[in-house]
């Protein structure tokens, strides 16, 4: 066994995100367009003697037990394969907390992939999917990364080519969305416009950044947004402010903007930021890697 692995947990935005059914055990079916960004935590794992599993955080308020995913991702990994040492974690956090972007799903996927790698388990990236499933809906696309197609309760997968090279802004205002809200207040909408999930899939295969901008859509908006209309002049801003378009990722309540331009991306970030609109905000690009 090796003694010690630093890996980076990538976040993920929706360029589309709808809901198709709830089904009877209450989980909902959706169709998403899923992309990978260069925004990471950092997470250090080393192997101990005692059968333990020990997580240290930057931030003070996040669960380092059982309640926390990484625990439970090296807890799954230990049970299932019979394995007495233990883990002890340094997870570093930068992507924002309940933000919309798998921070949580794409840590657990990670310390799947960390735990398996520092036991010597020789498993492949559909078995760290099968077993990410039952942790939660997004750790298989975590597992997987790149620009996928994401059906069922987020666990049907279908690469998709890489999305084309722009600059992405992310921006997070200083507020927290329970998604069990929005989920529950969707379900008693009698009818909401559904995003054009099959005309993002087409403008990236012909990597048409514009097309794709142009698609940019999530239903949840039409819970989100009335409740909280923060996030509808983020959105506004980034548009006056250089982006193609923007939208909201997840169930939010972070937004994100696409622009061909950097500078006013950044100029965009550092408004949103000084104007207390947002709390967290971030220029990255697109991270592709779309093999299974």
């Amino acid at each position: 066994m090796s003694a010690t692995l630093q890996l980076k947990a990538y976040a993920k935005i929706n360029l589309g995100l709808d809901v198709v059914r709830k089904r009877e055990d209450g989980y909902h079916e959706v169709r998403m367009i899923m992309q990978t960004i260069k925004l990471f935590d950092k997470l250090t794992f080393r192997v101990i003697d005692e059968d333990e599993i020990r997580i240290k955080t930057n931030l003070g308020f996040l669960a380092v037990d059982e309640n926390n995913l990484v625990y439970k991702a090296i807890k799954l990994i230990k049970d299932t394969y019979g394995i007495k040492k233990g883990m002890e974690v340094d997870l570093f956090k930068v992507i924002p907390v309940a933000a919309g972007m798998a921070g949580g799903s794409t840590d657990c996927a990670t310390a799947l992939f960390g735990a398996a790698k520092l036991y010597g388990l020789h498993l492949s990236k559909k078995e760290l999917m099968e077993m990410g499933v039952k942790l939660g809906a997004d750790v298989p696309y975590c597992v997987m990364r790149g620009t996928a197609l994401s059906e069922g309760i987020g666990e049907i997968l279908t690469p998709l080519p890489a999305m084309p090279d722009c600059t992405i802004l992310i921006a997070k205002p200083p507020i927290s969305v329970s998604t069990k809200f929005v989920y529950e207040h969707l379900d008693s909408k009698e009818s909401y416009e559904h995003p054009d999930i099959d005309g993002i899939m087409d403008a990236i295969k012909e990597k048409n950044i514009e097309g794709i901008a142009d698609k940019l859509g999530n239903v949840l908006e039409t819970v989100t947004i009335p409740e909280y209309p923060v996030i509808q002049e983020i959105k506004e801003y980034m548009k006056k402010n250089g982006a193609l378009n923007a939208v909201m990722s997840g169930s939010g309540p972070t937004v994100f903007g696409i622009y061909r331009d950097e500078e006013k991306a950044q100029k965009a970030k550092e408004e949103l930021l000084s104007s207390k609109l947002a709390g967290h905000a971030f220029v990255v690009e697109p991270f592709n890697i779309n093999t299974v």
